[in-house]
């Protein structure tokens, strides 16, 4: 049913070459040796292209005639936009209304129109169903179909051909990513390790797993919007079940905080749904092997980045803001400044409101941001401002 090596010489003219990088920094941190697949580099910024241009190549002259449609909250509206225009072929993409407008204008200037409908992809994707049915479209699935299961699943060739992986971790979000590269993986080696990773507040495969059968969630509260999926596909389910060895969740901080290191240590930018394979990577419970983690997007606005810069500062410990009552008198600030100033902690700002409510008439309510080189750092500022009597035990 799946043939990913012709899907793989079918699609490896039109691809970037994301070669694995391997991390100095993720090593150490975990204990083993930690690749990076870097499909944040990919065309169009991620690995979609490849699940969605094998879909369409394999079309039939009528539906290519007829035009396409599909709904995404991006990426794969890219990769279907771009394997339209590559095939020339209509394409109609339904994204929700919350989607970066980076990725709007990324699907809009390979030349298919868009629709802006819903406030979640499943509600695009019952607009794009829709439409499908009026207007002859053929719909191509982001992820719940054997081609596009097949084009994500070259990514494991690539990863086999560079290394020989104990482990990889993948992003999951409807499944088609996963499902591709642990069919393919197993099918090459069967001795390597699939680990999926999930959102902690989108993990649908995990509670369809749980269930035995494939449930909705009632939300997806997620930064990691690529993959707040609350349903996964049937045919996505299957494979997991089969062929995914482990499961882990990571949570916001833990997306933000490595967001900002990958960003240091390596100089990438990938969007929080293509950090949670990093991120997991500091979670698992074995040393000394060789892991890869797919990193599958990067198509990202800058003022998200700027967003989750500043949170991933305060998820990291690198800013945190200080709450106070000091009794109003001469010096009591600067004795404050002098714990800050031992602690080799640079004040941010200071916010100093002597007319606010406090717990006492004559106390005032003093806030004071700082900068700190991380938890540990952040770890004895407090444990100093606690000895001083400024916070509570």
């Amino acid at each position: 049913m799946y043939d990913f090596k012709e899907a793989y010489q079918k699609l490896k003219p039109i691809l970037n070459e994301t070669n694995l990088i391997y991390s100095d920094y993720f090593s150490e941190l975990t204990h083993n040796n930690v690749y990076i697949k870097p499909e944040n580099l990919q065309k169009t910024g991620s690995f979609k292209i490849r699940g969605a241009y094998n879909k369409i190549t394999k079309l039939n002259d009528e539906d290519k005639k007829k035009g396409i449609i599909t709904a995404s909250a991006g990426n794969h509206a890219q990769g279907v936009a771009l394997a339209a225009k590559e095939n020339n072929i209509k394409a109609v993409i339904v994204m929700p209304e919350s989607t970066p407008m980076i990725k709007v204008d990324g699907t809009l200037k390979f030349g298919a129109e868009v629709k802006l409908f819903g406030k979640t992809f499943d509600e695009s994707k019952d607009y794009a169903l829709k439409l499908s049915k009026e207007k002859g479209y053929t719909f191509i699935p982001p992820f719940d179909d054997p081609d596009v299961i097949e084009g994500q699943g070259t990514i494991a060739i690539e990863i086999l051909e560079d290394l020989k992986p104990d482990y990889i971790l993948v992003p999951v979000g409807g499944g088609g990513l996963i499902a591709g590269i642990a069919k393919c993986a197993k099918t090459l080696n069967p001795y390597v390790k699939i680990i999926g990773v999930e959102p902690l507040n989108a993990a649908s495969m995990q509670e369809s797993l749980k269930c035995g059968e494939v449930v909705k969630l009632d939300s997806t509260d997620t930064i990691a919007d690529g993959t707040a999926v609350a349903q996964v596909g049937g045919l996505t389910y299957e494979l997991a079940g089969d062929y995914v060895d482990d499961w882990i969740s990571v949570s916001e901080d833990e997306i933000l905080e490595t967001f900002i290191e990958l960003m240091e240590k390596h100089k990438l930018i990938a969007e929080p749904s293509g950090i949670l394979s990093i991120a997991a990577s500091k979670k698992v419970r074995f040393f000394n092997k060789n892991i890869v983690c797919v990193s599958s997007g990067g198509n990202i606005d800058m003022s998200f980045i700027s967003q989750l810069i500043n949170k991933g500062l305060y998820a990291s410990g690198r800013i945190h803001r200080f709450k106070f009552e000091l009794q109003h008198a001469p010096g009591n600030l600067k004795d404050l400044i002098e714990v800050f100033a031992n602690a080799k902690a640079n004040i941010v700002s200071i916010y100093h409101d002597s007319l606010a409510q406090s717990s006492r008439f004559k106390n005032i309510k003093v806030e004071v941001t700082v900068e700190t080189n991380g938890k540990a750092h952040l770890k004895k500022l407090t444990e100093s401002l606690i000895k001083e009597g400024y916070l509570k035990n």
